[in-house]
């Protein structure tokens, strides 16, 4: 199972239930990455998407807190039991949690590899990820070349769990 998020210097992804940065490099990366796979998220993060509709082109599941929340276009569940009986009947390599930061942290540990966008910036965040840096069971395998976008610095990074 695989972990995707953006993420700034001191790991913060969102402030008031949105990404801190919007680099269209990324989001062609996270297309890229999750098209056609299954993609996890929260009920908050599901209400943020454009229109509040699911992610074309993928699997759409949602773990949420309210029975009544049942957007059309995705597999609500509503429970972790009820996510990871749903979860073990996909390739485990297809499965992608995207936020928040809620799910990030309940689902890191059953996840194997974590995509990473990491941002050379911080600003005002009031959601963030587990700092896999200092994660005794996460490593950093592989940190693509600087990239740049509008003056805002950024490497693609994957963090694998250690063996």
């Amino acid at each position: 199972m695989n972990l995707i998020a953006s993420a700034a210097l001191d790991w913060g992804i969102g402030y008031q239930n949105d990404l801190l940065y919007r680099v269209s490099a990324d989001m062609r990366q996270f297309r890229q990455k999750t098209t056609g796979n299954v993609v996890v998220m929260g009920m908050n993060t599901m209400l943020s998407m454009p229109g509040g509709k699911p992610l074309p082109n993928r699997t759409n599941i949602v773990l949420a807190h309210d029975r009544a929340f049942s957007p059309e276009g995705a597999q609500t569940v509503y429970s972790l039991d009820d996510l990871l009986a749903l979860l073990r009947t996909y390739a485990r390599e297809r499965v992608f949690i995207i936020g928040g930061a809620m799910l990030y942290e309940t689902m890191l540990p059953y996840c194997d590899k974590a995509f990473i966008t990491r941002f050379y910036a911080q600003k005002p965040a009031d959601r963030f990820l587990p700092d896999l840096d200092k994660a005794e069971d996460w490593r950093l395998q592989k940190r693509s070349a600087m990239q740049q976008q509008d003056g805002l610095l950024f490497t693609y990074d994957l963090y694998v769990r250690k063996e």
